[in-house]
């Protein structure tokens, strides 16, 4: 079937949110964000052309996660990634002095979250069996 919801599915939808949270910033230097700073001749076409890219993926992931999680969800997923943060940084796995791992830590956290926001309408009914039905303005 081919609107079936499967890992993969997920796994594509977090792949692009991975892709979109690293390629706006990341600590490595290569990023819209570093772009954008290190331009000496300012702004142009292809950096706004990117950026406004950027800005229409953030907007569709941000509205369909909100929509899908609401505030609540989103910060019950944040609470439970800082969780795991804190889990790491209590076993050792990971140090607050080390600033770079922290960021990619949290830049691959948020992804997660944006993942869950786009898929979960496929989650919730593939657990509850109900649907979800936008409201439609006549």
């Amino acid at each position: 079937m081919a609107n079936e919801f499967t890992v993969s599915s997920f796994f594509g939808r977090w792949i692009f949110a991975l892709l979109l949270t690293v390629g706006t910033y990341n600590p490595s230097g290569y990023s819209y964000l570093n772009w954008v700073l290190g331009e000496e001749g300012g702004l142009t076409p292809l950096i706004a052309l990117t950026g406004i890219a950027l800005l229409i993926a953030w907007v569709v992931f941000l509205r369909a996660t909100l929509l899908a999680l609401g505030w609540l969800g989103i910060v019950l997923g944040a609470a439970l990634f800082g969780s795991l943060i804190w889990v790491f940084i209590d076993l050792g796995w990971l140090s607050l002095d080390s600033t770079g791992a922290l960021t990619w830590v949290l830049l691959l956290l948020l992804s997660l979250i944006l993942a869950a926001g786009m898929s979960w309408s496929h989650i919730r009914r593939r657990l509850t069996g109900q649907f979800d039905v936008d409201d439609i303005d006549d």
